[in-house]
């Protein structure tokens, strides 16, 4: 995927992250972009750790993998901040 690729996608899985975890988190479009990359990382790796596939582009696998790995982040930074 091309960087403008991972910047649509970063900024849709990190609103609909956002959405489905409301709460108070760190706003803004940078942070929500940043969560959303981060979590399509996470949620490539974890998929590849269990044999789900990786997040490889614009298609509803990696969508779902990233909005979880973006979730995932969400509750991470939840704990940390407590």
């Amino acid at each position: 995927m091309g960087i403008l690729t991972w910047i649509v996608m970063g900024l849709i899985v990190g609103v609909v992250a956002k959405l489905i975890m409301p709460g108070k988190d760190p706003g803004g479009l940078v942070i929500t972009v940043l969560l959303g990359i981060g979590g399509a990382f996470l949620g490539g790796f974890v998929g590849n750790l269990v044999g789900l596939g990786s997040v490889s582009g614009l298609n509803v696998g990696s969508f779902l993998l990233a909005t979880g790995g973006a979730i995932l982040l969400l509750i991470i930074y939840r704990m940390v901040k407590r």
